[in-house]
């Protein structure tokens, strides 16, 4: 989940921010986004002079599953906004599309259509904006730190992004009690989850598996099962799954 601000332009909601339908990241560690005709995002690039439009991105990150307390952690990106400009707007549109199938349904035809100005005669219904990124920052569950621009850039996408909720799901209906038994692996915390408790798998991705322990007493912690490797399939996390089970086992 994206929201995106521009200190000094408010929306016309009470969110004071312009929501991104769907956003991906260019090779040259800009940021595509592709955000509604008439929002405060659209109309501030529009008039605004060349790449003088300070904006930041914020990121939520969501469990896909049905806990309590569901965001795992949040990211911020800052940086300049512009209008995609109409020479580089096929080669964005199809940048977009690629990684979001459904790019054509959110209005990317559209946004490809002749330079048109928010609020002049009307307004297009989607336009593509570009975000070049000055600087980012992370907090989640190990803490919160800056992230250089060119780390930003060289970041690939996780392996399991896409189907992380479908596996969340299975290993939590599926293989519950396998779950709970990796607090065998958690040394001088495992008296505090016991078969007893409750084990839900929040957080998966080529690194790891992350569970939520909630114990009798509602007392909850989150606890990271590094993978003896990173994963780069999903054949290749049923393998590292596998080990993690049967080290909790022994």
């Amino acid at each position: 989940m994206a929201s995106l601000s521009i200190p000094g332009v408010e929306e016309p909601d009470e969110t004071g921010l312009s929501a991104p339908v769907c956003r991906t990241v260019t090779p040259d560690g800009d940021v595509l986004l592709l955000v509604p005709g008439d929002s405060a995002a659209a109309r501030a690039a529009a008039h605004a002079p060349d790449d003088d439009l300070t904006a930041v991105m914020e990121i939520t990150d969501v469990a896909p599953v049905s806990v309590p307390h569901r965001i795992r952690g949040r990211a911020w990106v800052a940086g300049w906004l512009a209008t995609v400009r109409a020479d580089q707007r096929g080669a964005a549109a199809l940048l977009l599309a690629e990684r979001h199938p459904v790019g054509e349904l959110l209005g990317i035809g559209e946004a490809l259509q002749p330079e048109h100005v928010p609020g002049e005669y009307g307004h297009a219904a989607w336009t593509m904006l570009r975000l070049e990124v000055g600087e980012c920052a992370v907090d989640d569950l190990w803490g919160a730190e800056p992230v250089e621009p060119d780390e930003f850039a060289a970041a690939t996408p996780d392996p399991l992004q896409a189907h992380e909720a479908e596996l969340l799901q299975h290993l939590h209906a599926a293989h519950g009690d396998q779950v709970r038994g990796l607090c065998a692996l958690l040394g001088d915390r495992t008296a505090h989850c016991g078969l007893r408790d409750r084990a839900v798998p929040v957080g998966l991705d080529r690194f790891g598996l992350r569970v939520r322990f909630t114990d009798a007493e509602r007392r909850s912690f989150d606890a990271r099962f590094d993978f003896p490797e990173p994963v780069r399939d999903v054949a290749e996390l049923r393998r590292a799954m596998h080990v993690l089970f049967e080290a909790a086992a022994q």
